[in-house]
């Protein structure tokens, strides 16, 4: 045993003679070091005050009870506070601040009036999914606002249902068309939908059915997280006409039947997808051409006498954020576009009808331009050159000679690459197999000199 170290324990177990005890006492006291250099407290500028005014409350069904000690501070010190009509009648009476409902239409402008004094925004769950959080965020610097969030009610679906929240995809039908959700419809897929009201899982059911997803389980979610929840299972093709509550979320386990399209999240959907007249890019050349136009999240197209809109559809089907604007003068194939556009889940793909360049004047700049049709009318390439965003690109097809003529002289004068894509398909003669050639297309790819 080390008596050095632990002298206390010795001395308990074997009695010796106090002059020994006290030598090992001396020796097991701390030595101080001293130190080589006397350390100073570091001094700097004192750190800068919270300038957030404006807290942002997510709430759940469960009401003031639910809150935490951060949310109900904020609260009791806000001056005004505002919400939905449900949301302020949650409060208890010892919430002395103003209660504002929401104006018709929403409008954040009175709440960025009250700047510097303390104010809150009750909003359901998570503020900063699909929420009033995300849109008070783009208006106020991030420095003045505190957001306090619930569990949202997609996180609370899933806790149920035990599907893991990265494998799920969101579909909003709040304010939104009902055909948003095909562009999520894909066999096993896994999608909560936020409702719109106690309409929605019917409308939904009828959806998925008339889509062939007939076999698709639906859990109907209502008052999630509150004392009125309720869970609601079955079918597609079993849902039976009962009322729902407005407060609901469906999560549907998509199950494809026989007769359901597959449509693919790549670029070249099949032909058939697509309700047209001919006039349409065909699928190879379709895939070839959305490559050099080259979508990025937020970005928006103009798609140039757009035919049945395949291009700008499939451009919008790349990502959830990205536009495109179709620009079409022929009536009937107006109608095709506004067809395909529900049909193939973009429904927000917005349809300008006229012919360029007349129909072009005061549309948002874009950030890439398709030209499919009216190459050969005069000055059409150079007024979408003119309207294209810098570092921008321009791809435009070609399939007649004067078309190609166009094309080879724009590309003298302003770079870019041409290229020609000729393409055949077996198809059968007499007893055996030849190949049908297509006509050949002529692709422009260019970029505009500026920003990349």
């Amino acid at each position: 045993m080390n008596l050095g170290r632990a002298p206390g324990l010795y001395y308990a177990f074997f009695p010796y003679p106090e002059a020994v005890a006290a030598r090992l006492r001396r020796i097991s006291k701390p030595i101080p070091l001293k130190p080589d250099k006397k350390f100073e407290p570091q001094s700097g500028p004192p750190c800068a005050p919270m300038s957030a005014w404006l807290t942002v409350v997510g709430i759940g069904d469960d009401g003031y009870a639910g809150l935490g000690r951060s949310a109900r501070r904020a609260l009791l010190d806000a001056r005004v506070v505002y919400g939905g009509a449900r949301h302020l009648a949650m409060l208890p009476a010892c919430i002395g601040a103003r209660r504002e409902a929401w104006p018709s239409p929403f409008d954040v402008a009175p709440i960025l009036a009250q700047r510097g004094a303390p104010v809150c925004v009750l909003a359901s769950g998570d503020p900063m999914f699909y929420g009033v959080g995300a849109t008070l965020a783009r208006a106020l610097p991030a420095a003045e606002l505190n957001v306090l969030p619930a569990p949202s009610s997609v996180s609370l679906a899933a806790a149920r249902l035990g599907w893991a929240l990265q494998d799920v995809a969101t579909v909003s039908l709040v304010g939104r068309p009902l055909a948003t959700l095909n562009a999520a419809l894909h066999d096993g897929a896994r999608v909560i939908v936020l409702s719109g009201d106690g309409a929605t899982p019917a409308a939904l059911a009828a959806l998925l059915a008339a889509r062939g997803y007939r076999a698709s389980r639906l859990s109907v979610f209502e008052h999630l997280g509150g004392p009125n929840e309720r869970r609601i299972d079955a079918r597609a093709d079993e849902w039976s006409a009962q009322p729902v509550a407005a407060l609901n979320l469906v999560a549907v386990e998509c199950r494809a039947n026989g007769d359901a399209m597959r449509l693919p999240l790549t670029p070249g959907l099949p032909d058939d997808a697509y309700l047209n007249d001919g006039q349409l890019t065909k699928r190879d050349v379709r895939a070839l051409t959305l490559a050099r136009l080259a979508p990025a999240p937020g970005e928006l197209l103009w798609d140039v006498g757009a035919g049945c809109g395949s291009i700008g559809i499939e451009w919008m089907r790349s990502h959830p954020a990205c536009r495109a604007i179709a620009i079409e003068s022929h009536a009937e194939r107006q109608r095709f576009i506004e067809h395909n556009r529900d049909a193939l889940g973009v429904p927000s793909l917005r349809l300008v009808r006229g012919r360029a360049p007349d129909a072009l004047h005061g549309l948002e700049a874009p950030d890439a331009i398709f030209i499919g049709g009216g190459l050969t009318v005069p000055d059409v390439l150079d007024a979408c050159w003119a309207n294209l965003r810098d570092g921008g690109r321009l791809v435009a097809n070609a399939v007649t000679v004067q078309g190609e003529a166009v094309l080879a002289g724009w590309r003298e004068r302003h770079g870019g690459s041409l290229t020609r894509i000729a393409l055949s398909e077996a198809s059968p003669l007499g007893r055996f197999d030849t190949w049908r050639p297509a006509l050949p297309v002529t692709i422009l790819d260019t970029r505009k000199p500026g920003r990349v």
